[in-house]
């Protein structure tokens, strides 16, 4: 177990979907953690429940292929996300890389429209 909980959860849903598994219980977890979860869920890559008396976050796969965090964390302009969405997403209107801005976590889609850049988070497809 490292310091980077959000690698450490998408490498465990990665090995967990390697095994055959569809659903994941671990205590780690932050709220940052929760947010990229959160945006994995709006577009039915993961869905997850929060369980605030145990401390006990569920995740279940729903359609993934592959989820990954980006180390190191790039600094990527507006202009440059294209390039970053070509390195890591197989095709190009398939998948969302995660970007962490001053406005927030946001999609590459929701990057491009508010014309801010950030820092790259994880990807999922």
């Amino acid at each position: 177990m490292s310091q980077d909980i959000i690698a450490d959860v998408l490498n465990e849903i990665m090995n967990m979907k390697k095994s055959g598994k569809s659903e994941l219980e671990t205590s780690r977890y932050s709220k940052f953690l929760l947010d990229v979860l959160k945006i994995a869920k709006k577009h039915k890559y993961l869905d997850y429940q929060m369980d605030e008396k145990n401390k006990k976050l569920k995740i279940q796969i729903l359609k993934l292929n592959e989820c990954k965090v980006v180390k190191p964390r790039f600094d990527v302009r507006i202009e440059e996300i294209d390039r970053y969405m070509r390195r890591f997403l197989p095709a190009r209107d398939f998948g969302l890389l995660i970007i962490s801005t001053s406005r927030g976590l946001l999609t590459q889609k929701e990057a491009y429209e508010k014309k801010v850049g950030g820092n790259l988070i994880a990807y999922f497809y």
